[in-house]
């Protein structure tokens, strides 16, 4: 039996001036900044929330974040370390789990090798 993925969003808000500043979940410090990045029921500073593996800023690089065995992780990370590989059925050649394939029925492909049999046109 195959688990699915964890994903969460990922909000940015601005502060209110008048609220009580929120601790962060990474740093445990007060959020003073101007926005602040609401994640897994949790405050964050925009520079704490990050993949733990190629520490990119995770509100950056898009509104969502994928967890397992305890990590964050950004989805191309998320996808390396866990996500199934397989092969195309075109070329027979391996398609890493964090390239963007077509799919067909039961099969995939790479992008470049989906094309037409009689007229070989993407």
């Amino acid at each position: 039996m195959q688990k699915r993925e964890k994903s969460f969003g990922i909000q940015m808000l601005s502060v209110q001036p008048d609220t009580k500043p929120k601790g962060c979940a990474g740093c445990n410090r007060k959020i003073k900044d101007r926005y602040l990045l609401k994640a897994l029921d949790k405050y964050w500073h925009e520079d704490c929330l990050k993949c733990a593996c190629c520490d990119c800023r995770l509100g950056e690089v898009g509104s969502t974040l994928y967890t397992k065995a305890n990590l964050i992780l950004c989805r191309r990370d998320y996808l390396r370390l866990f996500g199934v590989t397989g092969n195309c059925a075109a070329c027979s050649k391996l398609i890493p789990a964090f390239e963007m394939v077509m799919r067909a029925k039961d099969n995939a492909y790479h992008l470049d090798c989906f094309a037409c049999q009689l007229c070989n046109q993407r």
